[in-house]
């Protein structure tokens, strides 16, 4: 994989810093709960949407969501929510907003449970990166798909997401045959990954990118 991107790339070096980099047991840790809140807000109002539009108006979404203090958010009621549905500086989208208060109670769960959201995700096994997946897609909302790993890229958790160039370059290494939805295909790329970890001593998430970088245009 590595002989892709340094092809695409020009040399190593340049691979190399455009590779990712997870963030630590102990930085995870360290994000409070109402950043990881903000964070998976952000992650399901980009889906299906120009990223540019809706980081303009995020300072809004904080604001109206009281810069999402999950214990604040939680108490929104259908009505509040109704309310925000007219208010222009906000991206204007039912589901998505509902979504909000429905997290924040996933965020409080597993904050009793586990001291912080930080901390659960520090915890959570890399090697079980769909396990992690699952979780999020189950006891949250609006994160099924591919808005869970990329959730957990953005707040710096490793994982390998199924981008289609990474599926398309699974397919070519024969690991699956299509892109992998059942939870026998999904095992077999957490296998893969898991071996390629090992061999290589690199994180998932350069893993990933690496991978994907194989694939030609």
């Amino acid at each position: 994989m590595l002989e892709y991107g340094i092809n695409r790339f020009g040399s190593l070096a340049a691979l190399e810093a455009r590779l990712p980099t997870p963030a630590s047991a102990e930085q995870l840790i360290a994000v409070t709960d109402d950043r990881y809140l903000s964070l998976i807000a952000l992650r399901v109002f980009r889906a299906g949407l120009r990223h540019s539009v809706v980081d303009a108006k995020w300072p809004s979404f904080e604001e109206v969501f009281w810069q999402f203090d999950p214990d604040k958010v939680v108490l929104m009621s259908a009505e509040h929510i109704e309310r925000l549905m007219q208010d222009t500086r906000i991206i204007r989208h039912l589901g998505k907003l509902k979504s909000v208060p429905r997290n924040a109670q996933m965020l409080l769960d597993i904050r009793k449970e586990h001291g912080s959201f930080g901390a659960f995700l520090a915890q959570w096994p890399e090697q079980d990166s769909i396990g992690l997946w699952r979780y999020l897609a189950k006891q949250g909302y609006q994160l099924g798909g591919l808005s869970a790993p990329r959730f957990l890229r953005m707040a710096g958790k490793d994982t390998f997401v199924l981008s289609d160039d990474v599926v398309a370059a699974l397919v070519a290494q024969n690991i699956v045959t299509k892109r992998p939805t059942s939870q026998r295909d999904l095992a077999a790329v957490q296998e893969a990954f898991n071996l390629w970890q090992v061999q290589s001593g690199r994180p998932l998430c350069q893993l990933s990118m690496l991978l994907a970088l194989t694939v030609n245009h």
